[in-house]
Formats: C-alpha cells, structure tokens, sequence
C-alpha cells in the first residue's frame, strides 16, 4: 500500500479543514473510531481530490484512504484530549485552513460561473502577438546609476573598446557576467524607453545617448535581429485560460474587497 505516505502528506495539509464541518454533518459515517463518527462526506472529499490528482480508483486506494482518515482521526482525538485545539496558536491555523477551503471552493464557482470563451481567447492571442511584433533582437546593455557612467561608457565604446568587456560594471547580475548578453527577445519585454531605443537601432549600433529607466541608465547595443515567430494559438491556448482565469479572480477580489467595510 504504497500510497499511505503520500495520503498522509496531503491529508496533514487539509485535515484540520474538515473537522469544524463535521460535527454539524449528519450524513452516513464512514468509519467510526472511539465511538466518534467519521461522516462519509469526508471520505468522498478527499477521494475525489486524489482521484483530480491522478490517483485510480481501485481497492487498494480505497482502503489506504480509510486506514488514513482513521489513523487522522485517532491523533485529532489524542490532540484533543490533551487540549491542543484549545491553543490560541493551534485555533489561528485552522481558522486559516478553514478559510483556504472556503476560498477554493469560492474561486472555483466564480470561474465555473463565467467560462472564458474561444473568441476571447483569440482575441487576447491577437493583441499578445500584435505587441511582440514581427521582429526579435538579440541585444547586450550596461546598466549603470548615472547618466555620469553611461557617457563614460559611450565615451570608451567611440574609442573602440567592446561593449562585452565593459559589461562588469553593469549593476545587473542577469546578464553583467556574459558580456551583457540578454538574449533573443521582442521589445516588448523590455520597459519602454529601453523597448524604444533598442528598436531604433541598426545592427552592431549602440546607443550613443544613455537610455533611461526605472532601474538606472542604459548603453544598448544591438547585435543581430531576425523574424519573430510566435506559437501558434493551440499551443497556449491553456496558459491564456489560465491567465483569463486569474483575471477574474482578481476582478472579484478588489471588487469585494471595495465593498468591505473594515474598521
């Protein structure tokens, strides 16, 4: 019975979360350990949470999730004996399981309730792929504190002095160790005022007027640029429903949270 340890890790994370709801359940017990009821309300809980995980159902699943709930149930009544549940500490934890399962359950019925459709996918995609463009860069920079240090930088790349050498004296870790590389990428990764001068240039230019950010000054240089290819649509289809997804969620959280009076 291989899947007893792994049980037993998923239910330390959500068996506190059920024991509040279950004195009020009046359902069908399951089990009963000490002549304390365990309802089969819970049984089916955590069945279909291993089932939603991959878990096939067969007998051998079915009896590691009884043996477990069990082996919870008897350590919830010897933590309760000892009076564990009365610890200030202990109550402030299952009262945020309790609300981290109400939550989910929240969450899950707000985005059942509004399905993301095809055409709104699509046209997220559109306006994904009309922001990247039609081009990527490969490019290094210099980020430095001052315009003082980038002009000194520019001074140096006039005189014939390779950027990539100059690079360790760029505060950014990313890319200060390999010459300023950063890589393939459209401008649209890049903040604005960097995405506009790198686009700018021609290749082998950098530029010769420090760009300024929000992170300091820029000395760029443009190394190569080719045509942008982006994956087709099928291919992140899922992970733009994923983001439509977290979209509403945060739509309904800063609209409750609006709406909430907090003293």
């Amino acid at each position: 019975m291989r899947n007893i340890s792994r049980l037993s890790a998923l239910l330390v994370a959500g068996a506190i979360v059920s024991l509040p709801a279950l004195a009020a359940d009046k359902g069908k017990a399951f089990a009963t350990v000490n002549g304390q009821a365990i309802p089969n309300s819970v049984y089916e809980a955590f069945s279909s949470e291993q089932k939603a995980q991959g878990a096939a159902d067969s007998p051998e699943l079915q009896a590691a999730i009884r043996e477990e709930l069990i082996r919870r149930e008897v350590l919830a009544q010897e933590a309760k004996r000892k009076g564990l549940d009365k610890n200030p500490g202990i109550q402030g934890q299952i009262e945020l399981a309790r609300q981290a399962v109400l939550i989910r359950a929240l969450l899950s019925e707000h985005v059942g309730a509004n399905p993301v459709s095809e055409a709104q996918l699509r046209a997220e995609y559109d306006a994904i792929k009309a922001g990247l463009g039609n081009t990527e860069y490969k490019s290094r920079h210099i980020l430095v504190e001052s315009e003082e240090q980038a002009k000194a930088i520019v001074a140096k790349l006039d005189k014939g002095e390779k950027l990539a050498d100059l690079a360790k004296q760029s505060k950014d870790p990313g890319s200060r160790d390999n010459g300023g590389d950063l890589g393939w990428s459209s401008p649209g990764a890049y903040v604005k005022p960097f995405a506009d001068a790198l686009s700018q240039l021609k290749k082998g230019e950098y530029t010769k007027t420090p760009v300024k950010s929000d992170f300091g000054y820029h000395v760029i240089q443009l190394d190569d640029t080719r045509a942008l290819n982006p994956p087709a649509f099928d291919q992140l289809k899922q992970q733009l429903q994923q983001r439509a997804h977290q979209q509403q969620v945060e739509k309904l959280v800063k609209e409750l949270r609006a709406k909430a009076k907090v003293n």
